[in-house]
């Protein structure tokens, strides 16, 4: 008990990695496979994870100390869960590098292209095609609009979320199909 006050994660850290499960759990939903229509892949699923990601990223920003070390906390459990999935699938140590600073360079072009779709009023038309470019990439989207629909319908329930509940690392997503 003595040493584990000593080497508990900070709560703002800890609250990044309940965000991070939430959103795993989220994107695990089958719904999303089935009736969105998003592929059943590795890719596909990468997309969906980063996508609930990317929406909690989105929500968690501003200059408060308190939601910096969330919005870290929560990004640092994000890449430290792509490292172990690269590692799962035999992916050795010599490429890990290589493989996450590409798959670094995607997560920011996703973070940027998911905002600005979100801040030109996250209207279906700006969000439908980003998806297909995406989470569909490569495969029929003709679930596009309907994931599309949820993701502006859980960025708007992530912006009406007290912030507190979010630095207690509770998410709220809305049902699937929204």
């Amino acid at each position: 008990m003595f040493f584990q006050r000593f080497f508990a994660p900070r709560p703002q850290v800890a609250a990044g990695r309940a965000l991070f499960v939430a959103a795993s759990e989220q994107a695990r939903r089958p719904a999303f496979y089935e009736v969105g229509e998003a592929p059943d892949t590795y890719e596909g699923r990468f997309e969906l994870y980063t996508l609930h990601v990317v929406l909690l990223l989105h929500r968690l920003k501003g200059d408060d100390p308190r939601v910096v070390e969330t919005r870290q906390g929560l990004f640092d459990a994000y890449v430290r869960n792509l490292d172990d999935g690269l590692r799962e699938m035999g992916v050795g140590d010599l490429s890990v590098g290589k493989k996450m600073r590409k798959l670094g360079a995607a997560v920011y072009g996703r973070l940027k292209s998911y905002d600005e779709a979100l801040l030109m009023g996250g209207t279906i038309e700006a969000v439908t095609p980003l998806l297909a470019r995406t989470v569909y990439a490569g495969v029929e989207a003709a679930g596009a609009g309907i994931l599309a629909a949820y993701v502006i319908a859980a960025s708007a329930r992530l912006a009406d979320a007290p912030i507190e509940d979010l630095l207690q690392g509770q998410a709220s997503w809305p049902p699937f199909p929204a």
